[in-house]
């Protein structure tokens, strides 16, 4: 064995092993991409929870596009007013900070309420088909599929809003979370054809928006829409439903 041989080639390698690492550093040196100071504060105020709620890609997107005017200093759903308003001061500016929002899911027809074909599948073509996207892509483990049926953990949830962009049949919605009051339902047919799929369901019969003192409901393909900045969460909508289809 050439044991000069094996010496210098290990001389060679670490050679090039050095060179390389210089040069890397180098480049990492020239190219590097600065951050401002400002936006570094911003992307530390924020929660890191890299949700997307806020529209950007993560925390570092959202920290950027409020530095560069793109986005609102209360842009992240999940942070609220008391991250919104550290985020203000940073950028020396006034926000009249919005109110959380919270998850509702449209539909209460579980395995036990709902009607099932033969293959074990809900009759209704509206509701939540339990598929689980939501329990998947939520980052604050708020939302589970029981029995069926999605359910929104309201302590848990954090308002960024993925739950409700990945649910295929869009019946998730944001709410404000000073309200007390949704129609837990997404059948637009009415009456009996409502009572043949799901015990649950709204009727369609229109007694909430006639008897809401404050007309915060209208009446919009059979189902209740909520004005939420009229609603006061009187309860009378609820009272008044024959289905207690109104939670």
């Amino acid at each position: 064995m050439d044991v000069m041989a094996i010496v210098w080639a290990t001389v060679v390698v670490g050679a090039v092993g050095l060179i390389i690492g210089i040069l890397l550093g180098i480049a990492g040196h020239i190219f590097a991409v600065e951050i401002d100071e400002k936006e570094a504060q911003i992307r530390a105020a924020l929660p890191g929870n890299n949700c997307g709620g806020c529209g950007f890609p993560g925390c570092d997107g959202c920290a950027h596009a409020i530095f560069t005017g793109e986005a609102r200093v209360d842009q992240c759903p999940v942070g609220g007013a008391a991250v919104a308003a550290k985020i203000a001061e940073i950028m020396g500016a006034e926000v009249e900070i919005k109110e959380a929002n919270k998850a509702v899911v449209h539909c209460k027809g579980d395995c036990e309420l709902a009607v099932l074909n033969d293959a074990g599948r809900k009759v209704c073509t509206f509701g939540c088909i339990g598929c689980g996207l939501c329990e998947k892509n939520c980052n604050f483990d708020a939302v589970h599929v029981v029995n069926g049926c999605a359910v929104v953990d309201i302590e848990k949830c954090k308002g960024c809003g993925v739950c409700a962009s990945k649910c295929p049949k869009k019946i998730i919605e944001m709410v404000p979370e000073s309200k007390t009051h949704a129609v837990l339902c997404s059948n637009q047919n009415k009456g009996k054809e409502v009572k043949d799929v799901c015990k649950a369901g709204c009727l369609g019969c229109t007694l909430c928006a006639k008897n809401c003192p404050a007309g915060a409901i209208t009446m919009e393909n059979n189902l209740p829409k909520f004005d939420y900045e009229k609603c006061t969460n009187c309860g009378t909508c609820a009272e008044k439903c024959p289905a207690k289809a109104i939670r």
